[in-house]
Protein backbone atom coordinates (compact mmCIF):
# COMPACT_ATOMS: atom_id res chain seq x y z
CA UNK A 1 0.00 0.00 0.00
CA UNK A 2 1.37 3.72 -1.13
CA UNK A 3 1.16 6.75 0.99
CA UNK A 4 -1.29 7.73 -1.81
CA UNK A 5 -3.31 4.70 -0.97
CA UNK A 6 -4.00 5.46 2.24
CA UNK A 7 -5.07 8.82 1.67
CA UNK A 8 -7.24 8.38 -1.04
CA UNK A 9 -11.02 8.66 -0.08
CA UNK A 10 -13.20 5.57 0.40
CA UNK A 11 -16.88 6.06 -1.24
CA UNK A 12 -20.01 4.58 -1.04
CA UNK A 13 -21.04 3.72 -4.97
CA UNK A 14 -23.97 1.24 -4.34
CA UNK A 15 -26.82 0.89 -2.15
CA UNK A 16 -29.27 -1.79 -1.71
CA UNK A 17 -32.47 -2.27 0.87
CA UNK A 18 -35.79 -3.79 1.57
CA UNK A 19 -37.71 -3.62 4.42
CA UNK A 20 -41.16 -3.73 5.45
CA UNK A 21 -42.36 -0.23 3.29
CA UNK A 22 -40.50 -1.09 0.03
CA UNK A 23 -38.92 -3.70 -1.12
CA UNK A 24 -35.85 -2.65 -2.61
CA UNK A 25 -33.97 0.72 -2.41
CA UNK A 26 -36.32 3.49 -4.21
CA UNK A 27 -39.83 2.09 -2.93
CA UNK A 28 -38.35 1.88 0.80
CA UNK A 29 -36.94 5.25 0.30
CA UNK A 30 -40.05 6.94 -1.30
CA UNK A 31 -42.21 4.95 1.85
CA UNK A 32 -39.85 7.01 3.84
CA UNK A 33 -40.22 10.55 2.49
CA UNK A 34 -43.84 10.58 2.50
CA UNK A 35 -43.97 8.64 6.05
CA UNK A 36 -45.27 5.57 5.61
CA UNK A 37 -45.60 3.29 8.39
CA UNK A 38 -44.86 -0.71 8.63
CA UNK A 39 -45.87 -1.57 11.66
CA UNK A 40 -48.58 -3.87 12.83
CA UNK A 41 -49.95 -5.66 15.20
CA UNK A 42 -48.80 -9.33 14.36
CA UNK A 43 -50.22 -12.97 14.98
CA UNK A 44 -48.66 -16.71 14.53
CA UNK A 45 -45.05 -15.12 15.40
CA UNK A 46 -43.97 -17.92 18.00
CA UNK A 47 -45.36 -20.67 20.73
CA UNK A 48 -43.75 -17.93 23.28
CA UNK A 49 -44.92 -14.52 22.57
CA UNK A 50 -48.62 -13.74 20.29
CA UNK A 51 -50.44 -10.79 19.05
CA UNK A 52 -47.64 -7.83 19.45
CA UNK A 53 -46.75 -4.92 17.60
CA UNK A 54 -44.09 -5.43 15.23
CA UNK A 55 -42.60 -4.29 11.95
CA UNK A 56 -44.63 -5.92 9.55
CA UNK A 57 -42.72 -9.42 8.03
CA UNK A 58 -40.67 -8.25 4.68
CA UNK A 59 -41.94 -9.88 1.67
CA UNK A 60 -39.79 -11.94 -0.07
CA UNK A 61 -39.93 -11.50 -3.77
CA UNK A 62 -40.07 -14.75 -6.20
CA UNK A 63 -37.42 -16.36 -7.33
CA UNK A 64 -35.01 -16.61 -3.81
CA UNK A 65 -34.81 -20.22 -2.21
CA UNK A 66 -36.22 -20.74 0.90
CA UNK A 67 -33.08 -20.71 3.25
CA UNK A 68 -32.95 -18.91 6.09
CA UNK A 69 -34.95 -15.51 5.90
CA UNK A 70 -31.80 -13.86 7.24
CA UNK A 71 -29.40 -14.95 4.55
CA UNK A 72 -32.05 -14.33 1.78
CA UNK A 73 -32.81 -10.37 3.60
CA UNK A 74 -29.10 -10.39 2.93
CA UNK A 75 -28.64 -11.65 -0.60
CA UNK A 76 -31.33 -9.36 -1.82
CA UNK A 77 -29.77 -6.44 -0.54
CA UNK A 78 -26.53 -6.83 -1.71
CA UNK A 79 -27.71 -7.92 -5.14
CA UNK A 80 -29.16 -4.77 -5.53
CA UNK A 81 -26.01 -2.66 -4.66
CA UNK A 82 -23.87 -4.27 -6.60
CA UNK A 83 -26.08 -3.79 -9.42
CA UNK A 84 -26.66 -0.22 -8.54
CA UNK A 85 -22.61 0.14 -8.40
CA UNK A 86 -22.54 -0.81 -12.03
CA UNK A 87 -19.77 -2.75 -11.19
CA UNK A 88 -18.57 -5.17 -13.73
CA UNK A 89 -18.57 -8.91 -11.59
CA UNK A 90 -16.48 -10.34 -15.04
CA UNK A 91 -13.57 -7.92 -15.10
CA UNK A 92 -13.08 -6.74 -11.09
CA UNK A 93 -10.63 -8.42 -9.09
CA UNK A 94 -12.32 -10.38 -6.27
CA UNK A 95 -8.87 -10.86 -4.89
CA UNK A 96 -9.37 -7.69 -3.91
CA UNK A 97 -13.10 -7.61 -2.84
CA UNK A 98 -13.95 -7.94 0.70
CA UNK A 99 -17.27 -8.60 2.55
CA UNK A 100 -18.36 -7.59 5.84
CA UNK A 101 -21.53 -8.48 7.16
CA UNK A 102 -22.77 -8.56 10.81
CA UNK A 103 -23.25 -11.91 12.51
CA UNK A 104 -26.70 -13.49 12.65
CA UNK A 105 -27.77 -15.84 15.89
CA UNK A 106 -29.49 -18.20 13.27
CA UNK A 107 -32.82 -18.96 13.31
CA UNK A 108 -34.75 -20.04 16.19
CA UNK A 109 -37.98 -21.12 14.37
CA UNK A 110 -36.90 -24.42 13.42
CA UNK A 111 -36.50 -25.41 17.01
CA UNK A 112 -40.12 -25.26 17.09
CA UNK A 113 -40.89 -26.96 14.07
CA UNK A 114 -39.20 -30.36 16.00
CA UNK A 115 -42.32 -31.87 18.23
CA UNK A 116 -40.23 -34.86 18.68
CA UNK A 117 -36.38 -35.37 19.18
CA UNK A 118 -36.19 -39.38 18.97
CA UNK A 119 -33.47 -41.16 20.64
CA UNK A 120 -32.05 -37.71 21.21
CA UNK A 121 -31.61 -36.85 17.42
CA UNK A 122 -31.33 -33.31 16.52
CA UNK A 123 -34.10 -33.01 13.42
CA UNK A 124 -33.10 -30.16 11.10
CA UNK A 125 -36.80 -29.34 9.51
CA UNK A 126 -37.21 -28.06 6.21
CA UNK A 127 -34.04 -28.49 4.73
CA UNK A 128 -32.53 -25.67 6.91
CA UNK A 129 -28.62 -25.37 6.12
CA UNK A 130 -26.56 -27.02 9.53
CA UNK A 131 -24.59 -24.00 9.81
CA UNK A 132 -27.32 -22.14 10.36
CA UNK A 133 -26.30 -20.97 14.29
CA UNK A 134 -22.58 -20.60 12.86
CA UNK A 135 -22.55 -16.31 13.77
CA UNK A 136 -20.01 -16.50 10.97
CA UNK A 137 -22.82 -17.57 8.42
CA UNK A 138 -24.17 -14.41 6.81
CA UNK A 139 -20.82 -12.99 5.78
CA UNK A 140 -20.32 -16.05 4.08
CA UNK A 141 -23.12 -16.46 2.59
CA UNK A 142 -23.03 -13.32 0.81
CA UNK A 143 -19.33 -13.95 -0.13
CA UNK A 144 -19.92 -17.59 -1.19
CA UNK A 145 -22.95 -16.26 -3.36
CA UNK A 146 -21.01 -13.03 -5.13
CA UNK A 147 -17.45 -14.71 -5.21
CA UNK A 148 -15.70 -12.29 -3.10
CA UNK A 149 -11.95 -13.92 -1.93
CA UNK A 150 -10.82 -10.49 -0.50
CA UNK A 151 -11.18 -10.28 3.67
CA UNK A 152 -14.06 -11.65 5.23
CA UNK A 153 -15.32 -10.26 8.41
CA UNK A 154 -18.23 -10.60 10.59
CA UNK A 155 -19.12 -8.48 13.77
CA UNK A 156 -21.65 -8.96 16.64
CA UNK A 157 -22.19 -5.56 18.56
CA UNK A 158 -26.45 -5.91 18.76
CA UNK A 159 -27.82 -3.21 17.17
CA UNK A 160 -24.58 -1.18 16.09
CA UNK A 161 -23.24 -4.13 14.21
CA UNK A 162 -24.71 -2.68 10.91
CA UNK A 163 -22.02 0.74 11.32
CA UNK A 164 -19.78 -1.60 12.52
CA UNK A 165 -19.58 -3.62 9.46
CA UNK A 166 -19.40 -0.58 7.43
CA UNK A 167 -16.38 0.91 9.94
CA UNK A 168 -14.52 -1.92 9.45
CA UNK A 169 -14.86 -2.28 5.38
CA UNK A 170 -13.43 1.39 5.25
CA UNK A 171 -10.87 0.50 6.98
CA UNK A 172 -10.13 -2.67 4.85
CA UNK A 173 -10.11 -0.46 1.90
CA UNK A 174 -7.51 2.29 3.68
CA UNK A 175 -5.31 -0.28 4.58
CA UNK A 176 -4.64 -1.66 1.26
CA UNK A 177 -6.41 -4.94 1.85
CA UNK A 178 -9.08 -4.66 -0.44
CA UNK A 179 -10.08 -2.24 -3.02
CA UNK A 180 -13.96 -2.36 -2.68
CA UNK A 181 -16.04 -4.32 -0.60
CA UNK A 182 -19.71 -5.05 0.37
CA UNK A 183 -21.06 -4.32 3.99
CA UNK A 184 -24.10 -4.70 5.80
CA UNK A 185 -26.96 -6.21 7.84
CA UNK A 186 -30.01 -7.89 8.09
CA UNK A 187 -32.43 -8.55 10.47
CA UNK A 188 -35.46 -11.31 10.69
CA UNK A 189 -37.88 -11.62 13.18
CA UNK A 190 -37.06 -14.19 15.78
CA UNK A 191 -38.97 -15.40 18.32
CA UNK A 192 -36.67 -15.90 20.96
CA UNK A 193 -35.61 -12.33 20.82
CA UNK A 194 -39.23 -11.15 20.68
CA UNK A 195 -39.83 -13.30 24.07
CA UNK A 196 -36.67 -11.44 25.41
CA UNK A 197 -37.51 -7.91 25.02
CA UNK A 198 -40.86 -8.87 25.87
CA UNK A 199 -39.45 -9.84 29.36
CA UNK A 200 -37.57 -6.96 29.32
CA UNK A 201 -40.75 -4.60 29.61
CA UNK A 202 -39.16 -2.45 26.40
CA UNK A 203 -41.49 -3.37 23.69
CA UNK A 204 -44.46 -0.87 22.97
CA UNK A 205 -47.61 -2.55 23.19
CA UNK A 206 -49.50 0.48 22.06
CA UNK A 207 -53.33 -0.18 20.83
CA UNK A 208 -52.30 1.70 17.68
CA UNK A 209 -50.14 -0.04 15.95
CA UNK A 210 -49.43 2.83 13.73
CA UNK A 211 -48.74 5.31 16.84
CA UNK A 212 -46.93 2.38 18.55
CA UNK A 213 -43.23 3.75 17.96
CA UNK A 214 -42.64 7.36 19.05
CA UNK A 215 -39.02 8.31 19.08
CA UNK A 216 -38.83 11.74 21.50
CA UNK A 217 -42.64 12.20 22.14
CA UNK A 218 -43.15 12.33 26.18
CA UNK A 219 -45.92 9.49 25.64
CA UNK A 220 -43.25 7.20 23.95
CA UNK A 221 -43.71 3.46 25.47
CA UNK A 222 -41.05 1.56 24.08
CA UNK A 223 -39.40 0.36 21.05
CA UNK A 224 -41.02 -2.04 18.06
CA UNK A 225 -39.21 -4.94 16.43
CA UNK A 226 -39.01 -4.80 12.67
CA UNK A 227 -36.64 -6.69 9.98
CA UNK A 228 -35.04 -6.22 6.99
CA UNK A 229 -31.50 -5.73 5.37
CA UNK A 230 -29.27 -2.76 3.84
CA UNK A 231 -26.02 -3.67 1.76
CA UNK A 232 -23.30 -0.65 0.90
CA UNK A 233 -20.81 -0.91 -1.73
CA UNK A 234 -17.89 1.06 -0.78
CA UNK A 235 -14.79 1.50 -2.38
CA UNK A 236 -11.33 3.14 -3.04
CA UNK A 237 -12.41 6.89 -4.72
CA UNK A 238 -10.07 6.42 -7.49
CA UNK A 239 -11.18 2.62 -8.19
CA UNK A 240 -14.48 3.95 -8.25
CA UNK A 241 -13.62 6.93 -10.96
CA UNK A 242 -12.07 4.50 -13.06
CA UNK A 243 -14.50 2.36 -14.10
CA UNK A 244 -16.74 5.15 -13.97
CA UNK A 245 -19.41 4.83 -11.24
CA UNK A 246 -21.77 7.01 -9.35
CA UNK A 247 -20.86 8.59 -6.37
CA UNK A 248 -23.43 9.05 -3.26
CA UNK A 249 -21.28 9.81 -0.42
CA UNK A 250 -17.68 10.06 0.88
CA UNK A 251 -16.69 7.56 4.40
CA UNK A 252 -15.06 10.69 6.07
CA UNK A 253 -14.81 9.43 9.60
CA UNK A 254 -15.99 5.99 11.64
CA UNK A 255 -15.61 5.87 15.09
CA UNK A 256 -16.11 3.26 18.08
CA UNK A 257 -16.24 3.26 21.69
CA UNK A 258 -17.89 2.02 24.63
CA UNK A 259 -20.04 3.37 27.69
CA UNK A 260 -18.50 0.69 30.63
CA UNK A 261 -21.99 1.19 32.66
CA UNK A 262 -24.32 -1.85 32.09
CA UNK A 263 -25.23 -4.68 29.26
CA UNK A 264 -28.90 -2.70 28.41
CA UNK A 265 -28.63 0.24 30.39
CA UNK A 266 -27.40 3.51 29.15
CA UNK A 267 -25.19 5.98 31.18
CA UNK A 268 -27.27 9.09 31.46
CA UNK A 269 -25.08 11.67 31.53
CA UNK A 270 -24.33 10.88 28.01
CA UNK A 271 -20.16 11.77 28.27
CA UNK A 272 -19.06 8.65 26.15
CA UNK A 273 -21.62 9.66 23.34
CA UNK A 274 -20.58 13.29 23.73
CA UNK A 275 -16.93 12.30 23.37
CA UNK A 276 -17.75 9.70 20.00
CA UNK A 277 -19.47 12.79 18.32
CA UNK A 278 -16.34 15.17 18.88
CA UNK A 279 -13.93 12.45 18.02
CA UNK A 280 -16.12 11.42 14.92
CA UNK A 281 -15.88 15.10 14.21
CA UNK A 282 -11.72 15.60 14.79
CA UNK A 283 -11.20 12.73 12.44
CA UNK A 284 -13.48 13.68 9.87
CA UNK A 285 -11.96 17.44 9.51
CA UNK A 286 -15.50 18.72 10.70
CA UNK A 287 -16.30 20.95 13.02
CA UNK A 288 -20.06 21.12 14.71
CA UNK A 289 -21.37 24.07 12.15
CA UNK A 290 -20.39 21.75 9.50
CA UNK A 291 -23.18 19.15 10.32
CA UNK A 292 -26.78 19.84 9.13
CA UNK A 293 -28.26 16.42 9.77
CA UNK A 294 -28.03 13.42 12.26
CA UNK A 295 -29.71 9.95 12.22
CA UNK A 296 -30.58 9.06 15.41
CA UNK A 297 -30.93 5.75 16.90
CA UNK A 298 -33.89 6.78 18.27
CA UNK A 299 -35.78 3.69 19.85
CA UNK A 300 -38.83 5.13 21.79
CA UNK A 301 -37.79 4.53 24.71
CA UNK A 302 -37.34 6.11 28.25
CA UNK A 303 -33.32 5.93 28.43
CA UNK A 304 -32.21 6.14 24.34
CA UNK A 305 -34.09 9.42 23.45
CA UNK A 306 -33.41 11.75 26.63
CA UNK A 307 -29.34 10.14 25.99
CA UNK A 308 -29.26 11.15 22.42
CA UNK A 309 -30.70 14.40 22.76
CA UNK A 310 -28.35 15.30 25.83
CA UNK A 311 -25.07 13.72 24.01
CA UNK A 312 -25.97 15.63 21.02
CA UNK A 313 -26.74 18.80 22.47
CA UNK A 314 -23.54 18.66 24.82
CA UNK A 315 -21.44 18.23 21.73
CA UNK A 316 -22.65 20.51 19.23
CA UNK A 317 -23.33 23.41 21.50
CA UNK A 318 -25.26 26.00 20.30
CA UNK A 319 -24.95 24.70 16.84
CA UNK A 320 -27.49 22.12 17.96
CA UNK A 321 -30.04 24.21 17.42
CA UNK A 322 -29.70 24.38 13.69
CA UNK A 323 -29.18 20.18 13.49
CA UNK A 324 -32.09 18.49 12.25
CA UNK A 325 -32.18 14.81 13.91
CA UNK A 326 -34.81 12.43 12.84
CA UNK A 327 -34.97 8.64 13.97
CA UNK A 328 -37.01 6.40 10.74
CA UNK A 329 -37.73 3.33 13.79
CA UNK A 330 -40.83 5.49 13.55
CA UNK A 331 -41.72 4.42 10.81
CA UNK A 332 -40.30 0.68 10.23
CA UNK A 333 -39.07 0.05 13.70
CA UNK A 334 -35.81 -1.37 15.43
CA UNK A 335 -34.33 -3.25 13.13
CA UNK A 336 -31.72 -4.67 15.68
CA UNK A 337 -28.76 -6.05 13.71
CA UNK A 338 -29.86 -4.23 10.89
CA UNK A 339 -31.08 -0.85 12.08
CA UNK A 340 -27.13 0.67 11.58
CA UNK A 341 -27.04 -0.34 8.17
CA UNK A 342 -30.81 0.31 6.69
CA UNK A 343 -30.74 3.70 8.89
CA UNK A 344 -27.59 4.63 7.13
CA UNK A 345 -28.91 3.82 3.75
CA UNK A 346 -31.78 6.52 4.14
CA UNK A 347 -29.09 8.63 5.72
CA UNK A 348 -27.14 8.41 1.90
CA UNK A 349 -30.01 8.84 0.38
CA UNK A 350 -30.88 11.92 2.51
CA UNK A 351 -27.85 13.78 1.04
CA UNK A 352 -28.50 12.70 -2.68
CA UNK A 353 -32.03 13.79 -2.49
CA UNK A 354 -31.58 16.95 0.13
CA UNK A 355 -34.98 15.61 2.25
CA UNK A 356 -34.44 14.98 6.07
CA UNK A 357 -36.89 12.00 6.34
CA UNK A 358 -39.64 12.57 9.03
CA UNK A 359 -39.57 11.04 12.94
CA UNK A 360 -43.56 9.91 12.75
CA UNK A 361 -46.30 10.03 15.59
CA UNK A 362 -43.90 12.72 17.12
CA UNK A 363 -46.90 15.04 18.43
CA UNK A 364 -45.61 16.15 21.51
CA UNK A 365 -41.82 16.40 22.21
CA UNK A 366 -40.62 14.97 25.33
CA UNK A 367 -39.16 18.56 27.11
CA UNK A 368 -35.99 16.95 28.19
CA UNK A 369 -35.22 16.65 24.08
CA UNK A 370 -33.92 20.00 23.20
CA UNK A 371 -33.31 19.62 19.40
CA UNK A 372 -35.33 19.64 16.22
CA UNK A 373 -36.33 16.57 15.57
CA UNK A 374 -38.56 16.67 12.44
CA UNK A 375 -42.00 15.87 13.42
CA UNK A 376 -44.40 13.96 12.12
CA UNK A 377 -43.08 15.17 8.13
CA UNK A 378 -40.01 15.33 6.33
CA UNK A 379 -38.46 18.30 5.37
CA UNK A 380 -36.08 19.66 2.08
CA UNK A 381 -33.04 20.55 3.00
CA UNK A 382 -29.59 20.39 0.63
CA UNK A 383 -27.87 18.76 3.55
CA UNK A 384 -23.41 18.53 2.66
CA UNK A 385 -22.55 16.99 5.66
CA UNK A 386 -24.63 13.98 8.04
CA UNK A 387 -24.17 12.24 10.91
CA UNK A 388 -25.71 8.34 11.77
CA UNK A 389 -25.83 7.25 15.42
CA UNK A 390 -26.16 3.75 16.71
CA UNK A 391 -26.48 3.55 20.37
CA UNK A 392 -26.40 -0.42 21.20
CA UNK A 393 -26.99 -2.82 24.18
CA UNK A 394 -23.64 -3.65 25.49
CA UNK A 395 -22.61 -0.08 25.84
CA UNK A 396 -21.56 0.48 22.07
CA UNK A 397 -21.31 3.24 20.67
CA UNK A 398 -20.78 4.06 16.77
CA UNK A 399 -21.16 7.21 14.75
CA UNK A 400 -20.53 7.55 10.54
CA UNK A 401 -20.13 11.11 9.32
CA UNK A 402 -20.57 11.60 5.08
CA UNK A 403 -20.20 14.09 2.87
CA UNK A 404 -22.88 14.07 0.11
CA UNK A 405 -20.45 13.91 -3.32
CA UNK A 406 -21.39 17.26 -5.75
CA UNK A 407 -19.62 16.53 -8.57
CA UNK A 408 -21.20 17.04 -11.73
CA UNK A 409 -20.19 13.93 -13.91
CA UNK A 410 -19.69 11.19 -11.15
CA UNK A 411 -22.41 12.56 -8.02
CA UNK A 412 -25.90 12.97 -8.53
CA UNK A 413 -27.33 15.78 -9.17
CA UNK A 414 -31.02 17.09 -6.73
CA UNK A 415 -33.58 15.33 -8.27
CA UNK A 416 -37.18 16.88 -8.48
CA UNK A 417 -39.24 15.61 -5.40
CA UNK A 418 -42.70 14.19 -6.27
CA UNK A 419 -45.57 16.86 -5.50
CA UNK A 420 -46.73 14.77 -2.53
CA UNK A 421 -43.78 15.00 -0.95
CA UNK A 422 -42.76 18.75 -1.65
CA UNK A 423 -45.97 19.84 -0.32
CA UNK A 424 -46.05 17.76 2.32
CA UNK A 425 -42.52 19.00 3.16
Amino acid sequence: MTIEDAKDPVVITGIGLITSVGQDRESTWASIQRGTCGIRRMTGISPIEDNLVLGAPVEVPDGYEPRLKLLTLNEIAAAEALQDSQVDMGSVDRTRFGCAVSAGMGDARSIFDVVDIPGGSWPVPGGLPHEQFFPCTPSYHVAHKFQLEGPRLSHSTACASGLVELGCAVRAIRDGQCDIALAGSAEAIDPLFVAGFRKMRVLSDDADPVRACRPFDKTRNGFVIGEGAAMFVVERLSHALARGAKIYAEVLGCRMLAEAHHVTGIDMTSDALERLLRITLKSSDLGPRDIDYVNCHGTGTQQNDVNEARGIRAAFGPFASRLCASSVKSMIGHLLNASGSVELAMTALALRDGFVPPTSNLRSIDPEVDIDCVPLVGRQLRIQHALKLSVAFGGHLVAVALRRWNDSQSGFAYPELPEDIRRAA
